[in-house]
């Protein structure tokens, strides 16, 4: 925690050594009340304003932050779930400045507060809302401010207000002052409680406000990583200029061991000699068994993400904000040599995945508007396929390139929310909706001939879909695995087999065949003479007619990839996924068939 001038902007350290948050100044200014954490578990603290040992006031596991003072600067208000009759309710307590046991503020249940001037009476928050950062939320669970009087705890009034989110009550004379979305962007309101009536008090057509704390004659508020000053009798409204100075064990550089938890993106070279990372913002390459690992962006305020290392292995693709917004970067895999910089187009946004084609010449990637696109490398002018119909929590527009790059299949949500195969042709521009919307369709894959096309799809994904009712969150999920025959002429994979009577003079012809694994050999020998893909041919015409479910297990994958010939991997998840799952709860899973 640290102290700054309103005048000057100079700043002191007030505290050090633990976590600590939520700063807020007694009503005289003598001492600041502050949620630490030294020792393993949260609990309120005081220090004097003029520096010292913080002194812990509550030791309870369930308290969480301070919340302010009672007017008469002898308690302090912080919310707890240390007395809650249910999971997700928090209550207010006090605890005196001098120590002792805590006090609940006889209301059912409230997160954030601010008391009137005289002390009879609260203007509070009932509810926490479980998701802050979902912008504009008007669901069930926005939050407004009610005001009660704490003798009998009756609800007097409520601010008024449309179901927006209104928090951060600041009781100041005859005025509570508190944030609010109901304009758009998160910004400063006022409350008179006499005439009853609601003013904006900061106009903001930028960034939301995040917090704000009020004095008797000021209220300093928090924007897009600034501190404002606004003087409550002039109206003015200024940034205040603050500067931190000090030994900042955070920006020393040190060395940091880079554990798999800190790895955010990979991909493997073609030959799998070398892989590379993305790192905390940088782009690294490890080598399989020998040499050194190469950090090729090397960079101190640049973020550089998802890298792919091209199918001919000479170069890498990544993104990087190096121009303040966020393009596409290819260096060659050594790290020598220029690096080619492609603006990906305005409005600016944030990128996903970028894939390459397999001829590596051209990249198709996806962005945080939900649009999906392919850049020509020659060209560097992006095509926009596609864009998904709504925002999915685990961004499911997935695409899979074919091998002689002329087709990108992907899937896409429609209508009603279940996702379907798309298959976009490059040389018309024109996507072909490939399944029919009946089923939750995910994870495309060609096979390497380019003969068929695989995709997982569940017929019990249902309100799981796209969160769309809570109650779908413990319903196991399961995928079965399918393949399109993508042209009308070409044979059925699990075309059914009979043994026939064949003769004599067959049976020789047949003992003097070479065996199935000969045979394969030999297929392999061919292809590797002829590196030029197979043309991929798409019919759309009947080919509902042409999509065959594979014989193996329906279970819940969670991606699916084409191996050599007849060889599918797929990576499996639980039945049910937890509220807080990672990826160390899945394992994978290699299925093999015959399409022979």
């Amino acid at each position: 925690i640290w102290m700054a001038s309103r005048d000057t902007g100079n700043v002191r350290r007030l505290t050090s050594g633990g976590h600590e948050g939520k700063p807020i100044f007694s009503p005289d200014g003598s001492w600041v009340a502050f949620t630490g954490d030294y020792d393993g578990t949260r609990g309120v603290y005081v220090v004097p304003a003029t520096g010292g040992e913080p002194r812990r006031l509550t030791y309870h596991p369930a308290d969480f932050g301070v919340v302010g003072w009672t007017p008469d600067g002898k308690q302090i208000l912080f919310s707890s779930a240390r007395a809650a009759f249910a999971d997700g309710v928090v209550q207010l307590f006090t605890v005196p400045l001098e120590g002792g046991f805590a006090t609940q503020v006889p209301l059912a249940r409230a997160s954030e507060a601010s008391f009137s001037p005289d002390g009879a009476r609260v203007a509070y928050v009932p509810n926490v809302q479980w998701q802050r950062a979902w912008k504009r939320y008007r669901g069930g669970q926005t939050k407004p401010i009610w005001i009660a009087s704490l003798a009998d705890s009756a609800t007097q009034a409520t601010i008024p207000r449309d179901n927006s989110n209104d928090f951060n009550p600041m009781w100041v004379g005859d005025t509570i002052y508190f944030l609010s979305d109901r304009n758009g962007p998160v910004t400063l309101f006022a409350y008179d409680t006499k005439s009853q009536q609601v003013k904006q008090v900061v106009k903001n057509d930028g960034l939301d406000i995040k917090s704000a704390s009020a004095a008797s004659d000021a209220i300093v508020y928090e924007q897009f990583g600034s501190l404002h000053l606004l003087d409550l009798k002039s109206g003015s409204d200024r940034a205040l200029d603050i500067q931190l100075v000090g030994d900042l064990a955070e920006v020393r550089p040190h060395f940091l061991k880079i554990e798999p938890k800190r790895i955010r993106s990979a991909s493997i070279s073609p030959t799998g000699a070398r892989a590379v990372f993305g790192v905390r913002g940088e782009i690294l390459t490890v080598p399989a068994e020998k040499g050194d690992i190469r950090n090729l962006t090397n960079t101190t305020d640049v973020v550089e993400r998802d890298p792919a290392w091209s199918p001919d292995g000479k170069s890498i693709a990544y993104l990087s904000d190096e121009s303040g917004e966020y393009a596409l970067h290819i260096r060659d895999q050594s790290g020598l040599g220029e690096v080619l910089k492609i603006d990906l187009g305005n409005p600016p946004t944030f990128y996903y995945s970028p894939t390459w084609s397999p001829d590596s010449k051209k990249i198709a990637y996806t962005d945080k508007r939900l649009n999906f696109w392919f850049l020509d490398l020659q060209k560097k002018t992006p095509v926009r396929v596609d864009t998904d119909t709504y925002t999915d929590p685990a961004h499911h527009l997935q695409l899979a390139w074919s091998p002689d790059s002329r087709w990108i299949a992907y899937t896409k949500q429609l209508r009603n929310h279940l996702h379907t195969v798309f298959a976009y042709s490059l040389e018309q521009a024109k996507s072909y909706q490939l399944t029919d919307g009946m089923s939750d369709a995910l994870y495309v894959a060609f096979d390497k001939e380019g003969k068929y096309l695989y995709f997982t799809a569940s017929t019990d994904a249902a309100l799981n879909t796209g969160w769309l009712d809570m109650t779908s969150l413990e319903r196991p999920v399961t995928r079965s695995v399918y393949v399109i025959v993508l042209k009308k002429d070409q044979p059925s994979p699990l075309a059914p087999e009979s043994d026939e009577e064949k003769g004599k003079e067959a049976e020789k012809i047949d003992k003097d065949k070479k065996p199935d694994a000969d045979k394969e050999k030999d297929m392999d020998k061919e292809k590797a003479k002829d590196e030029k893909p197979a043309n991929v041919e798409i019919d759309p015409e009947g080919i509902s007619q042409r999509i065959l479910a594979l014989p193996i297990p329906a279970r819940n994958y969670y991606d699916l990839f084409a191996g050599k010939a007849a060889v599918l991997y797929l990576a499996e998840g639980p039945l049910v996924e937890p509220l807080d799952s990672n990826l160390t709860s899945r394992r994978a899973r290699r299925n093999r068939f015959s399409t022979a």
